[in-house]
C-alpha cells in the first residue's frame, strides 16, 4: 500500500466503499465526469451543508435555485461567448487535444494563462513541448469554447448554452431577489447547482472535471459604502497570501498576514472580499484541511477573467498534483449588472436614500466560488490515515457519512432484534445510523472506519443484562460502556460539542442512569 500514492489508495477506497467512481464505467469511462455513491452524496452533502450554514445562514443571506441552460443572449451580456475560452493544440501524429497553457507545466514550467496565441506559441517552441501521449509535434494554438452548446426547442435558431458558473442566473435575477429581501443592501444570493465546462483534455480525475457542483455567491453592496460592518470579527486571522509582486518578483511563497495588515498593504482591495477569505479560511479547517495547507493565490492581471478587479484562488496542497485550487475569489465590481441592463434593456440600478436627495446606483459584487468536487477530494486526502496495516478516514464528525453505525456483536436473534431496536431508535431522533450485521465484529469496525464513522455501537449479551451498550471510537479504537438510556443526549452532545473527545465521554456518561430505550423526540442538531 505504501507504493501508491495517495490519489490511488483514495480512489481504491472510494470505488470499494460507494464514495465516488468514474462515470459510465463499464463502458470505459467518460474523461471529466464522475459519480458518487451513496457514502460519497452523505459526505457531499455534509459539505454542503456546512458551507450553507457559514455563508448562507450566519451571514443572513438567501439561496435561490436558477437552471442549467440559459439562452445565447444571456452570455453575450456576461462576455463568456467573447472571453470563456482555452488555447488548444492538437498532436500531428495522434490527432488527441490538448490545453496548450497546461502543457507547459509538463516540462517544469507554471502553466500560463492568459497569454496570446502568439505569446503561448513562442513559450512552447521554447520549451520543445510535445505530445504527452505520443511525442508527435504540435500545431499552433487555436481558442476553444469552453461552453457546452445546445438548441433549446424544436428551433435551430434558439442557442442556448449550458452555465460554466452559477453566476449568471444570480445577476439576472437580482431584481426579484432585491426586491423580495424588501430592498436591502448588502446582500449575498447564494446558489448550489451543477456548472458544466467543456475542458479540452481534463486528466486529473474528481480534480477536473466536465461537469460539477458549484457552491457559489454573489454578494451585492453599494460601492459608496463599501466597509464590512463585520470586519472586526476577523480583523485578527491570519490569512497566508501569494500576491502579484510576489509572484512578479519570482516568489510563490505565502506572505504570512492578519485579515488588517492584508487591507493595510492593500493586499486585498476589499474589505468584503477579506472578510469572506477568513471566513473560507475556517471553513477549510472544519473540512479537515489544515490552515498551513492552504494559501490564496492572486492572479496576475492577464489571469483573470474578464470580469473581475481582483481574483484570488484558495489553494490547498494536494499530495499528486500539488496547489490545487478548491475556492476563487474575485471582485466583480459592477461589471455582470451593466451587462444585462445593456442587452435586456431593463433598468438593474437600486433607490440609495442616504446621502439626501438619494441616488441610483449599480450595485458592486463580491464572488466567492466553491468546487465541491475538489473539496470532497481534498477532505478525503486530508482525512485518510493508516494504523497498522488498516486505512482509516479520520473525517471531521460534521462532515462523517454516518453520525455511527450500530452492530450487533452476532446475528443471532436476541441481539439482532435489539440492535434493530436501538438503530430505529435512533433513526426516530434524527440521527444517520449505518447498520451492519454481516461478518466478523473487527470486519465491521474496519468498515466502518474506511467510510469515516466516528463511533460504533456493537449489542451484546451483557446489553441484555443490563441495557449497555459498547461505543468504539474510529480515531483510538478505544472502547467505553454506556448506557442506552440517555443515548441521544450523549451523541447529542458529542456531535455539538468539537471539543469533547472520546475520553471526555466519560464524563457525560458518569451522571446518566441505565434502564431501557428511552421515548419521545429529539432532533440532532
Amino acid at each position: 500500500m505504501a507504493s501508491r500514492d495517495k490519489y490511488e489508495r483514495i480512489m481504491d477506497i472510494c470505488k470499494r466503499r460507494g464514495i465516488m467512481w468514474p462515470s459510465y464505467e463499464i463502458y470505459g469511462g467518460l474523461s471529466g465526469f464522475v459519480d458518487l455513491g451513496p457514502v460519497g452524496v452523505l459526505i457531499m452533502n455534509r459539505i454542503k451543508e456546512e458551507w450553507r450554514d457559514l455563508f448562507v445562514r450566519k451571514q443572513g443571506n438567501v439561496e435561490i435555485s436558477t437552471p442549467i441552460l440559459a439562452p445565447m443572449i444571456v452570455f453575450k451580456a456576461s462576455g463568456h461567448l467573447s472571453h470563456f475560452k482555452d488555447p488548444m493544440v492538437e498532436c500531428s501524429s495522434c490527432h488527441r487535444r490538448f490545453r496548450g497553457d497546461q502543457l507547459i507545466s509538463q516540462v517544469g514550467g507554471e502553466p500560463l494563462e492568459g497569454l496570446s496565441l502568439k505569446e503561448l506559441q513562442e513559450k512552447l517552441s521554447e520549451s520543445d513541448v510535445r505530445c504527452p501521449e505520443c511525442g508527435g509535434e504540435l500545431s499552433k494554438p487555436r481558442y476553444f469554447l469552453t461552453m457546452f452548446k445546445t438548441v433549446i426547442g424544436p428551433y435551430r435558431s434558439s442557442t442556448g448554452y449550458a452555465r460554466p458558473e452559477a453566476a449568471q442566473g444570480m445577476f439576472v435575477d437580482f431584481k426579484r431577489v432585491f426586491e423580495a429581501s424588501r430592498e436591502r443592501l448588502p446582500i449575498g444570493v447564494a446558489q448550489i447547482g451543477k456548472a458544466l465546462r467543456n475542458e479540452i483534455s481534463p486528466r486529473q480525475g474528481p480534480i477536473r472535471l466536465r461537469e460539477f457542483t458549484i457552491m457559489e455567491f454573489e454578494f451585492f453592496y453599494d460601492p459608496l459604502e463599501d466597509k464590512c460592518d463585520r470586519l472586526i470579527e476577523v480583523l485578527d486571522r491570519k490569512l497566508r497570501i501569494v500576491t502579484c509582486d510576489e509572484r512578479l518578483s519570482g516568489r510563490e511563497e505565502p506572505i504570512e498576514a492578519t485579515v488588517s495588515e492584508a487591507l493595510e498593504k492593500n493586499y486585498i482591495r476589499s474589505e468584503w472580499m477579506a472578510y469572506f477569505m477568513a471566513l473560507s479560511t475556517a471553513f477549510l479547517e472544519g473540512l479537515g484541511i489544515p490552515r498551513d495547507k492552504q494559501r490564496f493565490h492572486e492572479k496576475l492581471p492577464y489571469e483573470r477573467a474578464h470580469y473581475s478587479r481582483q481574483t484570488f484562488d484558495q489553494e490547498v496542497l494536494l499530495d499528486r498534483w500539488g496547489w490545487t485550487e478548491v475556492a476563487g475569489f474575485a471582485h466583480r465590481s459592477d461589471y455582470d449588472l451593466k451587462g444585462h441592463m445593456k442587452y435586456s434593456k431593463v433598468d438593474l440600478t437600486v433607490y440609495r436614500a442616504d446621502p439626501p436627495p438619494g441616488r441610483r446606483i449599480i450595485p458592486h459584487v463580491v464572488e466567492p466560488s466553491f468546487g465541491a468536487e475538489r473539496l470532497l477530494y481534498a477532505v478525503l486526502e486530508y482525512a485518510l490515515t493508516e494504523k497498522g496495516d488498516r486505512v482509516i478516514l479520520g473525517l471531521p464528525r460534521r462532515v462523517a457519512p454516518y453520525h455511527l453505525a450500530v452492530f450487533p456483536l452476532l446475528t443471532r436473534e436476541p441481539l439482532a432484534i435489539k440492535a434493530r431496536e436501538i438503530y430505529e431508535y435512533l433513526l426516530d431522533n434524527r440521527f444517520d445510523v449505518y447498520y451492519d450485521e454481516k461478518g466478523s465484529i473487527g470486519r465491521r469496525y474496519a468498515r466502518a472506519d474506511e467510510i469515516g464513522i466516528p463511533l460504533a455501537l456493537t449489542v451484546d449479551y451483557q446489553t441484555l443484562e443490563d441495557e449497555t451498550v459498547t461505543l468504539r471510537d474510529r480515531d483510538t479504537w478505544g472502547q467505553l460502556r454506556v448506557p442506552v438510556n440517555g443515548l441521544d443526549e450523549i451523541l447529542l452532545r458529542y456531535y455539538r460539542d468539537n471539543s469533547i473527545d472520546f475520553k471526555g465521554l466519560e464524563k457525560i456518561v458518569g451522571g446518566l442512569p441505565v434502564s431501557g430505550v428511552p421515548h419521545g423526540d429529539r432532533s440532532y442538531c
